[in-house]
């Protein structure tokens, strides 16, 4: 991390020092992590049972485990909206005011979740307000990754952006194994009756610490160079959501495409997998959570490796590579997992977090680098958000109904299939961002094309 930092943000007239570049790394990452120590609460596999009895009648239609799948999902429902406000407001505004907001929302709700009432206090009002938290966080959450992501995409260097950039789903795997890691902690500590009774509490109302953090990390810096450069020479967008309409839609529909497929990966391996191992598998709660932590421990030691590659290599063979690893290897990988062994289990997830990093590595330094400044937060943040929103919140959802319904433990490899065979395309359309000043990208011609200048720092 050191090395990576002592270079200065490319192309600015007065380069911030080495401290600021890493403290607008930290800050970045600091929204993930909350973010994603979140899902890693909710979505581990004692969780998500404790979550659908607390706070739903316990003879109402549908499993516990289904119950708390659907308030994902609807978090989910909201983002793009969250996405179509802060996006634009930080292309307008600055980067740095929204995602001090977004991070103390996001934060503030997880928190709130801790202190909720279950259904045998409050009756049905229970349910009714876990959903409302879901949203407001659902909302905030739309206006968090886009901003983080173009933040330090605008304050690397371009020829570092690569691995600076991975830094951000640094945060991501994190977050997942500070919230997975805590609950089997609690677990363990306290046993199923205490954890059942208040312990499962505890993991929900640490978040808010953690988003002070971040907040305080966060408010101490400027905005990035890019931004107020744009701002002092007055070429800011004077409607940035209808700018980003009007003139980016082709790109936003690559970022679709290709989004679909991280976050089917994405919440596949790290949402839904936990139960699929414990509920359709029959692995018990302890080994399906130290399978997922000790496989996104191992991805954690890659991600800023592969960073670094993508900025030799570029951006696409990574991607490339995943989207077709998915296609030819899920099936294998989901095999191997219901051989019921350890080790054969730990190699199928292996196999699918193995490519899902090299995803994780790219995409802060690559969807950045898609749009210019002027509307490049909106941009990525409502894109994206579309995409997640549609395909990602809702694949543990969808993948547990149709195991129901078609009764094979296939269904999360079908699915990872098709997802790769979409975004293979977008991958192969997109520009090459690696070597290219994130500055120089201009807003596309009328006919659709783009210009990309090659980075000369």
């Amino acid at each position: 991390m050191q090395e990576d930092v002592e270079q200065v943000a490319s192309g600015a007239e007065d380069p911030p020092d080495q401290a600021t570049v890493r403290r607008a790394v930290v800050a970045s990452a600091m929204g993930n992590c909350i973010e994603w120590f979140d899902f890693g609460v909710f979505s581990a596999g004692v969780m998500t049972t404790i979550i659908g009895t607390v706070f739903f009648p316990h003879d109402s239609a549908g499993s516990a485990t289904l119950k708390s799948f659907a308030l994902i999902a609807a978090a989910f429902v909201i983002r793009p909206f969250g996405g179509m406000f802060f996006g634009p407001l930080g292309d307008k505004l600055g980067r740095q005011r929204v995602l001090a907001t977004t991070i103390i929302l996001m934060s503030g709700s997880t928190f709130v979740i801790g202190v909720l009432p279950g259904y045998d206090t409050i009756g049905l009002a229970a349910p009714i307000l876990l959903l409302l938290v879901r949203l407001i966080q659902g909302f905030s959450t739309g206006g968090e990754y886009g901003g983080a992501a173009t933040f330090i995409a605008e304050y690397a260097p371009t020829r570092r952006r690569g691995v600076l950039g991975s830094f951000l789903e640094f945060g991501t795997l994190w977050g997942y194994i500070l919230g997975s890691g805590l609950v089997l902690l609690v677990n363990l500590s306290l046993g199923a009756d205490r954890m059942h009774a208040w312990g499962w509490r505890i993991p929900f109302l640490l978040a808010l610490p953690l988003g002070l953090v971040g907040l305080y990390v966060r408010v101490r810096l400027e905005d990035t160079p890019a931004f107020k450069e744009l701002d002092e020479t007055g070429h800011k967008a004077s409607s940035p959501l209808k700018e980003t309409l009007l003139h980016h839609w082709r790109m936003i529909l690559n970022l679709i495409g290709i989004v679909i497929l991280l976050n089917v990966a994405d919440y596949t391996l790290l949402t839904f997998m936990p139960s699929y191992l414990t509920d359709n598998l029959g692995i018990g709660d302890v080994a399906a959570q130290l399978t997922t932590i000790g496989v996104e421990f191992g991805m954690l030691l890659v991600i800023a490796p592969l960073g670094r590659l993508s900025d030799r290599v570029g951006r696409k063979p990574l991607l490339a590579t995943a989207a077709t690893g998915y296609i030819l290897l899920s099936f294998p990988a989901i095999k191997l997992m219901q051989l019921h062994n350890p080790v054969t289990v730990t190699a199928g997830f292996a196999i699918m977090g193995a490519l899902l990093v090299l995803m994780l590595a790219v995409i802060g330094s690559t969807f950045p680098a898609m749009f210019p400044t002027q509307v490049r937060y909106g941009a990525f943040a409502i894109g994206y958000n579309i995409s997640t929103s549609v395909f990602g919140g809702t694949s543990a959802l969808v993948i547990d109904s149709l195991i129901s319904v078609f009764h094979t433990n296939y269904i999360p490899a079908f699915y990872l299939v098709v997802a790769g065979l979409i975004a293979l395309v977008p991958i192969l359309l997109i520009p090459e961002t690696a070597g290219v000043s994130i500055k120089n990208i201009a807003t596309p011609r009328p006919s659709g094309s783009s210009r990309l200048a090659t980075a000369s720092d």
